[in-house]
């Protein structure tokens, strides 16, 4: 009793009270309350991620794009400032002409042209040759007829030639020239804005001949425009870049946010483990307390019993004793009674055996108890936070149906819009197929004024030749001349005049070849001066030499006449050649320019006729400048930009002159993922641009899935190969229509 005492009182004195499992349970609860609110805050996190990326993906498609925009007008300019630089070199000039000096508004560059031609290409500097002097514009000037404009209003810096400026006017159309050109003043021109051109003598060209002047105006206005372009672009790029950077900081700072919620709710979550753990830990303790408090007053209350029990026991002895008498009788009686008190004794001991394992199973049981109150407490906890989840998870159900319900008809709206987007696209595409058309026309009338014009300038430049060649024939022979007259006063003793008198030669009469006469006089002065007796047959042979000498003169003239036709079949050939090389190259150059921007996104190449000025003597160089380097030949490039130039300048010339097949074998083999997707997409557009089709050998990944049918060759069974198609358009088709 003393034992079960002092344990009751150890345990009072540790407490039964429930106050420290109840701040477990409200630990619990923070806790609970805590992890709720990191999962609401990752979620947030993360819808505020998925928003940031968005963004971000947005500005960098639109940075990419206007990237692309800048890359090609750069390239474009570039391309202009090369060939404005390669014509001044061509021209080889030490003054800046006046070409290069004025500004002319946009759409008058052909009306200048006309009115000047190439006296645009002479400087103002007096140190030239050729020159403008500064002559200002006098009062007395004659006044251009009406309805026309002085061409000095279009033109700005013009300088010296504002006096020539305001002398020629400016019309609104060809009918209005034919009609003025009449009323012209000496010295005055008419133009109009498409390079027609009437002089005040009856002169008129029309814009058929479109003149070099107007091309490098034209060029020279495009060059300013895409400067400011150039500039505009420059900034848009700045401006979105900047927004990128910001849209590309914020989707970091989002991303780090979320791991930080993450982090947070990681936490939380380890918080609310350990207090719901502490929980049950103190649920289980508690318990286990007040059972073993409980069964310990139950014991000291069965001891309590008993022992009143012994002391009423002890006095009816007591009393017993007293009453007897014999204590002979007693003892026998006592001894009689030892017996039975032994046998009670050990049914006793039996019955406080059986007493203590009842006991012992009945703390089992209390401890089951305990453990049973201690999980049915966890139990109900978690079952409170499944509830809070379960009620969470019912509230986002009704939203997500709400959402649902609310975007019910957007399938309709979508399809509805995609229709009117179709046709608006079917609408566009006929469009920019007229367009398309309208464009392609113009360019082959173009191509076919620049021909023209090239064939002009040829033209000119052999007259120029001729012309040169020409003069320097007179001057010979005007000196030939002068030793001729001296040398018949010399030797015949009379003027020229009476030479042919004096040969017997009837006026009229074709003159015998100097080279030959020549040749026949010092034969004759050789023959006079070694003459010997006279030769009765003089006459005779002499008749024979002279049927010999016109045979021989007739197949000279006869070969003369065949090498000049054969030089000039060999010219017009060459001359041919150097058009068709010139047209070819230049169309080349062209699409070359253009697939090698598409293929880089951006830079810039060209090609270039090296070592020769004779196009058909002349080597081909490559000249390219990928994204973020100089300029430079094919040679210094890397492997991988040397492999995409090749391709470039390969589909260039095919472009020109296409076939209705095209095989490549492993042309993407030495490049990368990147450049391969570039390589596939440039084959799409020309591909689906043409009717050329694209037979490909290839082992890269990519390159194949872009395909619109795959042969293979396998290999079921030893030594038998087996061909295998694969039609990919198709079952894109059937898959969505699936």
């Amino acid at each position: 009793a003393s034992d079960a005492g002092a344990e009751r009182g150890a345990l009072e004195a540790q407490g039964l009270s429930s106050d420290e499992l109840e701040r477990a349970e409200v630990r619990m609860t923070e806790a609970e309350a805590a992890l709720t609110h990191s999962r609401e805050a990752l979620e947030a996190a993360g819808n505020v991620r998925e928003t940031a990326e968005r963004e971000r993906d947005r500005v960098r498609d639109a940075r990419s794009q206007s990237d692309e925009a800048l890359s090609r007008l750069r390239a474009e300019a570039g391309a202009l400032k090369d060939l404005l630089a390669t014509e001044a070199e061509a021209e080889g000039a030490d003054w800046t002409p006046m070409i290069d000096q004025v500004g002319v508004l946009p759409g008058y560059e052909a009306a200048l042209g006309a009115a000047l031609g190439e006296d645009l290409n002479a400087p103002a500097d007096d140190r030239a040759p050729h020159h403008w002097l500064l002559m200002g514009v006098p009062g007395d000037d004659p006044a251009l007829p009406a309805e026309t404009r002085p061409l000095s209003e279009f033109v700005g810096r013009a300088g010296p030639l504002a006096r020539r400026l305001a002398q020629v006017g400016v019309v609104a159309d060809a009918e209005a020239g034919h009609r003025l050109a009449r009323t012209l003043k000496p010295g005055q021109r008419l133009v109009d804005r498409d390079g027609n051109l009437w002089r005040w003598d009856g002169y008129v060209a029309r814009n058929e001949t479109r003149s070099s002047t107007s091309m490098r105006l034209r060029q020279r206005n495009r060059l300013t425009e895409l400067s400011e372009r150039i500039t505009g672009a420059e900034a848009a790029f700045a401006r979105i870049d900047e927004e990128f950077r910001l849209v590309r900081s914020a989707a970091e700072s989002a991303i780090e946010a979320e791991r930080r919620a993450r982090a947070a709710l990681e936490e939380a979550d380890g918080v609310a483990a350990d207090a719901r753990r502490g929980h049950a830990s103190l649920s289980r303790e508690f318990a286990a307390r007040i059972a073993r408090h409980e069964h310990l007053g139950e014991t000291l209350t069965r001891i309590a019993g008993e022992i009143a029990e012994i002391d009423g026991r002890q006095a009816e002895v007591g009393e017993q004793r007293a009453a007897l008498g014999d204590m002979d009788s007693l003892r026998g009686e006592t001894d009689t009674v030892r017996g039975r008190l032994g046998e009670a004794r050990t049914a006793a001991i039996a019955a406080q055996g059986e007493h203590d394992r009842l006991v012992r199973e009945a703390e089992d049981r209390h401890r089951r108890i305990a453990a049973l109150a201690a999980e049915e407490t966890s139990w109900q906890a978690r079952h409170s936070g499944a509830g809070e989840r379960i009620a969470e998870l019912e509230a986002r159900e009704g939203q997500a149906r709400t959402e649902l319900a609310r975007l019910a008809d957007t399938p309709v709206e979508i399809e509805r819009q995609r229709a009117g987007l179709m046709d608006r696209l079917t609408n566009a595409e006929a469009r920019r197929t007229a367009a398309a058309d309208a464009v392609a026309q113009a360019d082959e009338r173009l191509s076919a004024a620049e021909r023209e014009m090239r064939d002009a300038e040829s033209r000119l430049g052999e007259v120029r030749e001729d012309k040169v060649r020409a003069e320097a024939a007179v001057g010979q022979a005007a000196q030939a001349l002068q030793t001729v007259v001296e040398r018949i006063a010399e030797r015949l003793q009379c003027a020229p005049e009476k030479v042919l008198p004096l040969a017997e030669v009837p006026e009229g009469k074709e003159l015998p070849d100097l080279e030959s006469s020549d040749r026949r006089l010092e034969r004759l002065l050789r023959e006079r001066d070694n003459m010997g007796p006279v030769n009765l047959r003089a006459e005779q042979e002499s008749e024979e030499l002279t049927e010999k000498i016109e045979t021989i003169q007739t197949e000279r003239e006869d070969l003369v006449a065949a090498i000049d036709r054969l030089r000039r079949g060999i010219a017009s050939l060459n001359r041919e050649a150097r058009q068709r090389l010139l047209t070819s190259f230049e169309e080349v150059n062209k699409h070359f320019q253009e697939l090698f921007v598409r293929l880089f996104g951006g830079g810039r190449a060209h090609l270039e006729l090296t070592e020769s000025d004779d196009p058909l003597e002349a080597g081909l160089e490559i000249y390219a400048s990928p994204p973020g380097k100089k300029l430079q030949i094919l040679s210094l490039l890397s492997g991988g930009e040397q492999a995409l130039t090749a391709t470039a300048l390969l589909f260039a010339v095919f472009l020109t002159n296409p076939a209705p097949i095209c095989v490549l074998d492993e042309v993407d083999a030495p490049l990368d993922d990147a450049n391969v997707d570039r390589f596939c997409k440039l084959l799409d557009h020309i591909a689906h641009g043409g009717t050329t089709r694209f037979l490909i050998v290839t082992h890269h990944r990519m390159t194949m899935a872009r395909m619109d049918r795959l042969y293979g060759v396998t290999m079921p069974e030893r030594g038998v190969s087996q061909l295998v198609s694969v039609d990919l358009r198709g079952a894109e088709e059937i898959r969505a229509t699936a």
